[in-house]
């Protein structure tokens, strides 16, 4: 089932560590525009899917980040929220994981989750593996009773 949180509104996003993330929501539009991102269009086509996921998830936190909580310069100085911030931000692997999991997971799992049977790359059974083992002798006829 799809739960739709027709909320608008902007949220904190507690990230641990005293590291809190005002995001805007993630929408079609936040998610189109990131695909569109220069950063994402300069990718090579055989870049691999942790690239892409590193690059998109930067993409997309550039345009739903608005404020920050609990980052600072070499000095502890707050620093304000600037595009790249944020990709030295999400270069910080725990900061990374966390904001995927908690803010792009949800909308990722529904791209995944919306063809349950994806076709085979190579036809109906190329991608399929045998799950049963191979009978030792036929099944006698059940009786009629």
């Amino acid at each position: 089932m799809i739960r739709l949180d027709l909320s608008t509104k902007p949220r904190w996003l507690d990230l641990g560590s005293g590291l809190r993330l005002h995001v805007l929501p993630v929408t079609t539009a936040i998610m189109v525009a990131a695909r569109n991102d220069p950063a994402v269009e300069a990718l090579p086509k055989d870049a691999s899917q942790e690239q892409m996921a590193v690059v998109m998830a930067k993409a997309v936190a550039r345009r739903v980040v608005t404020d920050w909580e609990g980052v600072g310069d070499v000095t502890g100085k707050p620093v304000a929220v600037t595009p790249d911030g944020i990709d030295a931000l999400l270069d910080i692997w725990p900061v990374f994981e966390v904001f995927q999991t908690r803010c792009l997971a949800p909308h990722l799992m529904l791209e995944a989750e919306k063809n349950v049977s994806s076709p085979s790359p190579n036809g109906t059974s190329a991608g399929a593996k045998a799950t049963a083992r191979p009978v030792k002798s036929r099944a006698r006829t059940a009786r009629r009773g």
